[in-house]
């Protein structure tokens, strides 16, 4: 049996719906409510120790992390419709775009939707509860950030994450001229993985680097995207965000 403990379908969390979803796998959602704070309490920590969504429970095995996770699904079930090339080539292509992504792409996003949204969750909450709060975080990276959210992020970082976010957004449409999709001519996990953290949300956070004259084929790929029966499953899956605040519901671990 899988189960899957997530939260919003936005960046990491969608980034795992959308494969669940698209190969027809059965699973339990288990909504972790990151508003609350619950990726923190005792019982989320027993299963995941960092303290971060999603997780994907297969048999009472634990996997986290979520390319890893992506990756284990096409292992573990061999049958469902494939996310990943077939072939060497192929697959060596998808995990290219994948490690782009998840270095030099997800980090940038996510500092913006911090800035945008956790910030303003953070300042919401009383200085001596929010320590309290910032100290049951197991990861130091990750106590860090809620307390740089806080107090905001410098506006040169935010200046130089957007200017990566371009770099990133024109090195995809440049892929797309040559490839209808960014590993080749199949729709993989890279699609998935540029799609969640980054081409769902740049046309709403930056609607001037998405002109469709300056990333015409990115724009007709999101749309192909979003037009998939999985895709939409997935980003039908429970919101719980306060809607003054759904500009960008980036995650908040």
């Amino acid at each position: 049996m899988l189960k899957l403990y997530h939260a919003e379908p936005g960046a990491n969390s969608l980034k795992c719906l959308i494969p669940l979803e698209e190969k027809g796998l059965a699973f339990e959602s288990i909504y972790v409510d990151l508003h609350k704070f619950e990726q923190h309490e005792p019982w989320f920590i027993a299963i995941n120790p960092e303290g971060q969504v999603p997780v994907l429970d297969h048999d009472g095995n634990i996997i986290t992390h979520t390319t890893v996770i992506n990756e284990y699904l096409e292992d573990a079930f061999p049958d469902a419709p494939p996310l990943r090339p077939a072939d060497p080539l192929g697959q060596a292509r998808m995990r290219f775009w994948n490690k782009f992504v998840d270095e030099h792409v997800m980090n940038y996003v996510s500092m913006h939707g911090w800035h945008r949204f956790v910030g303003v969750l953070a300042r919401g909450i009383e200085k001596g509860e929010f320590e309290r709060l910032v100290e049951r975080i197991p990861l130091h990276e990750q106590r860090e950030k809620w307390r740089t959210a806080r107090s905001g992020f410098s506006p040169a970082d935010l200046e130089n994450a957007k200017r990566k976010i371009l770099v990133a957004l024109d090195k995809v449409e440049d892929q797309l001229s040559r490839t209808p999709w960014l590993a080749g001519g199949m729709y993989t996990l890279a699609d998935i993985n540029f799609f969640s953290h980054c081409g769902l949300y740049a046309n709403r956070m930056f609607p001037d680097l998405t002109d469709e004259r300056k990333h015409p084929r990115l724009n007709q790929w999101r749309s192909r995207i979003e037009a998939r029966p999985g895709v939409k499953a997935a980003l039908a899956m429970p919101d719980k965000t306060n809607p003054a605040l759904r500009t960008f519901t980036g995650e908040a671990h």
